[in-house]
């Protein structure tokens, strides 16, 4: 009963492993004649001469093989035989059923197939009702013949628990059936996408080390769960670019700044974005340049019109450092203390504004000095280099009263030759000082009549005029009027002051 219990045992593992090699693919039967070579004693050793002869030691073998992995093979072998007790004309039935891997060491396409085996077996002499446990090992050789039909030899040991070792050969032919499974991994070669590689039956046989349903062949990132949409990588951010070619894996961010954010979109990623929310170019760190002057238009006082650092991004046409709207000579170079305004004498006055452009001087004189020291800033005197006087706008007085009068015949404008050298003494003395002009004026007594006297005192002073104008003097540098008896300087109830006032005047004064 115990020896059935076993055999039961080791026939429901074989079962069980059978069922489990039925889920697999590329299978084989084996059709043996067997050549058994027993030497099996009796329970006894005092009877250990009583052994098997060589006589009838025949015997067949179905084996059935399903490969397990790659080149290993499962392998359930049933074998009947006879064999025939020494000094006994009987002959008994021997049975074994046994357990055994296979290893194939080359591919069950080569021509050649030899391969080695160890398992676990049992003997059964169902004459004599004894039981032994085998552990069989051996080697075989398969010489393929048609694609699918081996010519199959093999030799056997079987070691002998109970101390009935013994040898087995065999030869025969070897089927394959059933779809190949290279990989074992369940999913038959004609089914399996990866048929080398064990893989899960979603991806059609192919593996999927990181499990996020895209097959290792297709997956870039085959260690990492990702999307399919990004050939199997991560995208932490979610913004459709893989985590290993996202600069900013954890923000989400557009293709064209590799994924980092850009706000005010302008190409420019905000974390080197200096103004991340207005669209800039890249010369200004993300800050946007209207004027294309390289100062950005939060530091540029004139963000529409190109200038200079110096001048704060303002035009400054003429180059002095003060901007054209501060520059009240954009054309002109010029100090900021003229506000940008030429100043040639640098005395703080422009030189549009300095009457002495060429001579320091002073602001409150339009930048004339006085150079004579005489009182008289330059800008009104009319004699500059010579001291003078106030009255003649800076010239030297010049008076006249040391010429002599000018006199005419009695009741004519005829003048007397004495009064010659004293026109000609004022016609020197204007040569000698151009700045100065004359002014004549005729004058009468009271005698006659008011209206004569008045064309009389006109006549006089246009003789001198043109006595003058004669000796070279500029008209422009003369005046002549009469005034009659209008303007006298003497009492005209007497003779000596009515001579008085029969007079020309010339008075010589700067303009």
């Amino acid at each position: 009963m115990k020896k059935l219990l076993t055999i039961l045992c080791l026939a429901g593992t074989l079962l069980l492993l059978q069922s489990e090699a039925f889920a697999q693919s590329n299978q084989s039967l084996s059709f043996r004649g067997l050549f058994n070579n027993y030497i099996n004693p009796s329970p006894t050793w005092e009877n250990w001469e009583q052994v098997y002869t060589d006589a009838e030691q025949r015997g067949v073998e179905i084996a059935y093989g399903h490969r397990i992995h790659n080149r290993t093979w499962l392998v359930v072998p049933v074998k009947f035989g006879t064999a025939q007790y020494a000094n006994s004309n009987r002959i008994n039935l021997i049975g074994n059923l046994d357990m055994l891997l296979q290893s194939n060491l080359t591919s069950n396409k080569s021509l050649v197939v030899p391969s080695l085996h160890l398992g676990l077996g049992s003997t059964w002499d169902f004459d004599r009702d004894e039981f032994d446990f085998n552990i069989p090992a051996g080697a075989g050789l398969n010489l393929r013949i048609l694609p699918n039909l081996y010519l199959s030899a093999q030799t056997q040991y079987r070691f002998s628990i109970e101390n009935r070792p013994g040898w087995q050969h065999g030869l025969g032919l070897t089927i394959l059936f059933g779809e190949e499974d290279r990989d074992g991994d369940g999913i038959s070669d004609s089914n399996d996408n990866c048929p080398d590689v064990p893989g899960v039956k979603e991806l059609m046989g192919c593996p999927d080390r990181d499990g996020d349903g895209i097959s290792d062949n297709s997956d870039q990132c085959p260690d990492v769960a990702g999307l399919a949409n990004l050939m199997g990588c991560p995208d932490r951010d979610g913004d459709g670019i893989a985590d290993s070619d996202d600069n900013c894996p954890d923000d989400k961010g557009p293709v064209e700044t590799k994924g980092c954010p850009d706000r005010d979109g302008d190409g420019i990623v905000d974390v080197s974005d200096e103004c991340p929310d207005v669209a800039g170019i890249a010369a200004m760190k993300g800050c946007p340049d209207a004027d294309n002057d390289g100062i950005t238009d939060a530091q540029d006082k004139c963000p529409r019109e190109a200038g200079p650092a110096a001048t704060m991004g303002c035009p400054d046409r003429d180059g002095d450092g003060i901007s054209d709207k501060d520059d009240k000579c954009p054309a002109d170079k010029g100090p900021a203390s003229t506000m940008g305004c030429p100043d040639r004498d640098s005395d703080g006055v422009a030189d549009k504004d300095d009457v002495c452009p060429d001579k320091k001087g002073d602001s409150a004189h339009k930048g004339c000095p006085d150079s004579d020291g005489d009182g008289v800033f330059d800008d009104t005197d009319r004699c500059p280099d010579k001291p003078g006087v106030v009255a003649q706008r800076g010239c030297p007085e010049i008076k006249l009263d040391r010429i002599k009068p000018i006199q005419f015949e009695t009741g004519k404008d005829i003048l007397l030759k004495k009064s010659y050298a004293s026109l000609d003494e004022v016609v020197n003395t204007l040569k000698a000082n151009p700045e100065y002009t004359v002014t004549i004026s005729g004058h009468t007594d009271n005698v006659g009549d008011d209206a004569v006297n008045q064309s009389l005192s006109e006549r006089r002073a246009k003789v001198c005029y043109d006595y003058l104008l004669g000796k070279g003097v500029a008209a422009a540098r003369m005046t002549s009027a009469g005034y009659g008896e209008t303007r006298p300087v003497a009492d005209n109830n007497t003779a000596a002051g009515k001579e008085k006032n029969r007079r020309v005047e010339l008075e010589l004064f700067v303009k």
